[in-house]
């Protein structure tokens, strides 16, 4: 099948809402600085009525990836389950407006809301989650286009998503389907959580069925279960062809078969909310290897990508990664 698609995400579909907050409000309402917590619909309620003035934004990691990557000029698609309701159609609207082809049949004649995920940004510019997921949990092998999926260059996998039976199943069918038309694979780890909840299994998925993985470096040792930032590296060698891991300040590591190469972090004149900085990091990288370019290129997109999206609120970049890419000689 004729390739169509650089870049087709398979993620949870779920709208931010993000408000200024402090360590105060964090400790009052039991939120671990800096993670993702998983809350029911009664919480989320009661949490968003206690937030400081927000704003919304689409979001979900997967969501913020492919937003970023078509924002560089790559053709994409994406996967992630909305309901019938205002912030399921704002979030399709924003990734539509993008060029991103999203098909996946909305929830009807069921209660469930679309996901959202109440952001706290401290000021240090870090954001503590609490997600509600709503419809965004009900995605299954049935949402997926098995057409779209065979034309794409790179399926990428949303690691939340392995936190539910549908969400493993349907990365399994994914991969599957990416892997019998000879196309390549990745996964987010996502979050530290959702590793330690599923290590064993991620390291067996990832070993039968994934070809890139991206991570941060909490995400790398817990996957490893050791503090050895290189250890752990190199143990993911033995997993996956190729492994992107970022390291905030330090940058990123990229790691290929027996090569290793450290990137440094584009500079940010203010980190201002790191929300999406993983996720913009993945786009400018996907976009790069759909491109052809050399792995190292790949990570100075990604770092790019990421210092603009940390100098302001919101997930997503604000300007054409494409235009500022261009800009700094990087394509």
């Amino acid at each position: 099948m004729t390739i169509t698609y650089d870049i087709t995400a398979v993620g949870h579909a779920i709208v931010d809402v993000l408000a200024p907050s402090d360590e105060a409000f964090l400790a009052r309402h039991d939120l671990p600085k800096g993670a993702m917590t998983l809350i029911d619909s009664h919480r989320a309620l009661s949490l968003s009525d206690a937030m400081a003035e927000s704003e919304m934004a689409s979001g979900g990691s997967a969501g913020n990836t492919i937003s970023g990557a078509a924002s560089f000029g790559a053709t994409c698609a994406y996967v992630g389950k909305v309901a019938h309701d205002t912030m399921g159609e704002f979030f399709a609207h924003d990734l539509r407006k993008m060029g991103v082809e999203f098909r996946t049949p909305v929830l009807h004649d069921d209660p469930t809301p679309t996901g959202r995920c109440l952001i706290n940004v401290t000021a240090d510019g870090q954001r503590t989650m609490a997600t509600f997921l709503g419809a965004a949990a009900l995605v299954a092998p049935k949402d997926l286009d098995e057409d779209i999926i065979k034309a794409s260059q790179i399926t990428y996998l949303e690691g939340y998503l392995f936190d539910t039976p549908s969400g493993r199943e349907t990365f399994a069918k994914a991969s599957q389907i990416a892997r019998s038309a000879g196309r390549k694979t990745a996964i987010t780890l996502s979050d530290g959580f959702v590793v330690n909840r599923w290590r064993e299994d991620l390291l067996a998925f990832i070993d039968r069925h994934i070809d890139v993985v991206f991570a941060n470096e909490s995400e790398l040792l817990a996957l490893f279960q050791t503090d050895d930032f290189f250890k752990a590296l190199g143990w993911l060698r033995t997993k996956a062809d190729l492994a992107f891991i970022t390291r905030s300040e330090q940058g990123s590591v990229v790691a290929k078969m027996d090569d290793t190469h450290t990137i440094k972090a584009a500079h940010c004149d203010q980190v201002v909310d790191t929300t999406g900085a993983g996720d913009s990091y993945a786009a400018g990288v996907l976009f790069g290897l759909t491109q052809g370019l050399h792995v190292t290129a790949c990570a100075e997109l990604g770092s790019l990508a990421a210092a603009e999206v940390i100098g302001h609120y919101g997930p997503r970049a604000q300007v054409s990664l494409k235009a500022l890419a261009t800009e700094k000689g990087l394509i």
